[in-house]
């Protein structure tokens, strides 16, 4: 999950207040856990949620086919999340 509008909105910062534990609903409401990739980690990702997402496309000012490289500079300011969902005996998997 990749915040197009950065660290300063307010689901982002719902979710550090919560230590990552939130409820997703899409269909039916899921109680997840999101893990915040790290920095170093996150210009890929990046890369391709701007390749997969078009709305996020005038949010982030780097074009999806750019260089990862160029994804490196604004990877510290632009939070990615890694969902995991938490299943009935409160074990969590990655959800895909």
């Amino acid at each position: 999950m990749v915040s197009m509008l950065g660290g300063d909105c307010n689901w982002v910062k719902n979710v550090r207040a919560a230590n990552g534990d939130v409820i997703i609903r899409h269909r039916r409401a899921k109680v997840c856990r999101l893990v915040e990739v790290q920095v170093e980690e996150r210009a890929p990702l990046i890369k391709l949620y701007l390749q997969q997402v078009p709305g996020a496309r005038p949010h982030i000012p780097i074009d999806r086919n750019a260089d990862v490289a160029e994804f490196e500079l604004i990877a510290a300011t632009t939070p990615v999340f890694l969902v995991m969902e938490r299943d009935a005996r409160n074990t969590i998997e990655i959800v895909k």
